[in-house]
């Protein structure tokens, strides 16, 4: 059986220059360009962004719990902690992000695509993936622990650390990224791994299973 690869078709959306004295909370934007602003610690708690363009702008701190993020650009953005638990992303591509802790936690990710960037600590605990790409990214620690995975794959990534503990996975593609450790290794049932992988997977698996080798 074939593993199904994400289904993406992203287009850039067509917007418009706006600055962030249109940014508040509860706030829904529509096909504006939001370029070069540092929203530190700015409250956009259940926020709206469609079809919009996010470029360079700076997120320490920024409350974006609840917000959706739809037909969206997101490019160079930068963040020491990203506040974006419970969000929703639907048709949208990430490229080079800057990401200390990315708090991702019982989010929908759907028609996903990350490429490129630096993420020291991606959660998505809890969590909802479906056709997700993340694409020659380097992740310090990858926390996908009780996530729902559909049509997900790393592609070209370098991963420190990841945690599949009670993942569900189905269609699941991490071949072509390296890996230090993982932990939860049940959480591998329904993701291919090529035959290097197998070889680093294999201790954990012997041990996983009680298995004695000598």
């Amino acid at each position: 059986m074939t593993t199904q690869p994400p289904l993406l078709d992203f287009h850039a959306p067509e917007t418009e220059d706006a600055d962030a004295a249109a940014l508040a909370p509860n706030t829904t934007h529509e096909r504006q360009r939001f370029a070069g602003l540092d929203l530190s610690a700015l409250d956009l708690t259940d926020s709206g962004f469609l079809e919009c363009e996010l470029d360079g702008l700076t997120l320490g701190e920024t409350q974006l719990r609840g917000s959706r993020f739809v037909e969206s650009l997101v490019t160079a953005s930068f963040a020491p902690i990203l506040l974006a638990s419970r969000t929703t992303w639907r048709d949208v591509r990430i490229e080079r992000p800057r990401w200390g802790s990315a708090e991702l936690y019982d989010s929908d990710l759907t028609a996903v695509h990350i490429v490129g960037g630096k993420i020291d600590y991606l959660n998505l605990r809890d969590s909802r993936l479906t056709n997700v790409l993340i694409e020659g990214c380097t992740i310090g620690e990858l926390d996908l622990r009780r996530t729902r995975l559909r049509r997900v794959a790393l592609r070209d990534c370098t991963v420190g650390s990841m945690e599949l503990d009670r993942a569900s996975a189905k269609d699941v593609d991490i071949r072509s990224s390296q890996f230090t450790v993982v932990n939860g290794l049940d959480g591998l049932r329904g993701v291919t791994i090529d035959d290097g992988q197998l070889s680093l997977f294999a201790p954990l698996l012997a041990q996983h299973l009680g298995i004695v080798v000598e």
